[in-house]
């Protein structure tokens, strides 16, 4: 059982010691953490003698008593709260700017096992807070420096049951979202909803888009998820059956609270999760000229279509927070990360799946092309990614020191983890924000030289622990 304090959030599994996981204690003092620091903003948006934050939460089992302690807490903190019940991540991160809210905080434990939940925690333009920030509520919270409110002055709860229509009527009257172009095309699409939320966000918002054979898969919001949760192939084989099986244009897949996406084309194979940026980047380069953002794990494909169409490929370190910065700083008009998080700066700065199906829709419909042919016209780049548990206790920095003085010769950058140059190939070591591994990617243009990297240097690491 783990309890992970990051800029991403505090995330840990349900049940077990307060300070190992996430109690319920441990959920009242990061919110009361949280809660405390966003009084201390002044901003326009705090205008109200209460300061307002907007939830919501994905499916998860734990979803709804942690939702419960939340709101209690920010309640007794003197802050309204706007509750969006059941809902996905890019929906709460609009919602805190179409409700002019001081923040959010998304109940989601993203793509882990049901076990685990998190608080995702915003600012009051609907982003991730800052690392600075996320360091000076976790000091909060160790001190548990925290003032409640007196008994005539604690917060309101109002529940919102529109939020996730105002989000999807967003999506369909974006500029280069062409509705008329995807109801033509008729696509027949098979959605795998993996017990969450997106089995109500995704087929609402196809319907909206004047689709109607839609095919639902694990379409029960109980969180009781039928596979691991993370959109990789091999989590996918049911989606990639149904749709080879009953003839299907295209599938979907999402995460749990709908800000990750990958499609299955219709012969059953799979588009790629690294390839949903590249098809959208596409699209929107296509309509805009302009740069694009990616992290440092993600294909060099999207460096490719960005230069065809003149603009300029910048790298990230990984993280939303780290993606969405480097796009403001070189005013990119689209970006994300490999993992299929598509980022439209002028409809927010969050990963959105609902804005990503809508815009590869929109594409796959002008270009008149199967899915397969689509992604035939983009470069062949294969990526092997992998991930090692950490033994406890182990001293990272000895791990990074011993490869880094190994591959000295090789061109290495550690801007974020090691990110080690071969050539034409590249391996990408980073520990993850979110649980006690090391992530290794390895990128080659061919499949076995990529997975045989990887496997150098996971063989590297254990032989480091």
């Amino acid at each position: 059982m783990a309890l992970i304090k990051s800029i991403s959030g505090i995330r840990g599994t349900i049940g077990g010691k307060p300070g190992n996981t996430l109690s319920p204690l441990d959920v009242v003092k990061f919110t009361a953490a949280y809660g405390t620091w966003l009084k201390k903003q002044k901003t326009e948006n705090t205008v109200a003698s209460n300061p307002k934050v907007v939830i919501g939460r994905d499916g998860r089992i734990s979803g709804e008593l942690v939702q419960r302690l939340v709101i209690s807490t920010l309640n007794a903190l003197a802050i309204d709260v706007i509750d969006l019940g059941l809902s996905t991540t890019p929906t709460v991160e609009m919602a805190v700017v179409f409700e002019k809210a001081a923040g959010g905080i998304i109940l989601t434990a993203s793509h882990n096992p049901k076990e685990w939940n998190a608080l995702k925690l915003l600012n009051n333009k609907g982003e991730f807070i800052s690392g600075e920030e996320g360091a000076y509520i976790l000091q909060v919270a160790e001190a548990e420096d925290f003032h409640f409110a007196g008994v005539d002055e604690l917060g309101t709860h109002f529940q919102d049951q529109n939020a996730i229509q105002k989000h999807i009527e967003a999506v369909v009257n974006y500029p280069l979202v062409d509705k008329a172009a995807i109801k033509k095309a008729n696509f027949k699409i098979v959605l795998d909803a993996i017990n969450s939320t997106g089995a109500t966000a995704v087929p609402a918002l196809l319907r909206a888009l004047g689709l109607t054979e839609i095919i639902v898969l694990n379409g029960e919001v109980n969180g009781q998820f039928a596979h691991n949760p993370e959109p990789l192939p091999e989590h996918l084989n049911e989606l990639c059956n149904e749709v080879n099986k009953i003839n299907a244009d295209l599938g979907i897949a999402v995460d749990p609270d709908v800000d990750r996406l990958c499609f299955v084309c219709e012969d059953g194979s799979l588009f790629g999760e690294e390839y949903t940026l590249v098809a959208v980047a596409d699209y929107i380069l296509k309509n805009r000229k302009g740069n694009t953002v990616s992290n440092l794990s993600s294909t060099r494909a999207l460096r490719d279509v960005t230069e065809k169409y003149g603009g300029i490929y910048y790298p990230s370190a990984v993280g939303e927070v780290n993606v969405v910065n480097k796009m403001k700083e070189v005013h990119a008009v689209i970006g994300g990360e490999g993992n299929g998080g598509i980022i439209v700066p002028d409809f927010h700065y969050g990963r959105d799946a609902l804005i990503g199906i809508a815009l590869f829709l929109t594409h796959l419909a002008k270009e008149k092309k199967t899915a397969k042919q689509l992604r035939s016209s983009y470069p062949d780049y294969f990526i092997s990614k992998n991930k090692i548990e950490l033994n406890e206790g182990v001293d990272l920095k000895k791990i990074f020191a011993v490869i880094e003085k190994k591959y000295k010769k090789q061109p290495i950058n550690t801007i974020d983890g090691l990110k080690i140059e071969f050539d034409n190939d590249w391996v990408h070591l980073r520990p993850s924000n979110t649980e006690p591994i090391i992530r290794i990617y390895a990128e080659s243009n061919l499949q076995t030289t990529a997975a045989n990297i990887a496997k150098r240097l996971m063989q590297d690491i254990n032989e480091a622990q």
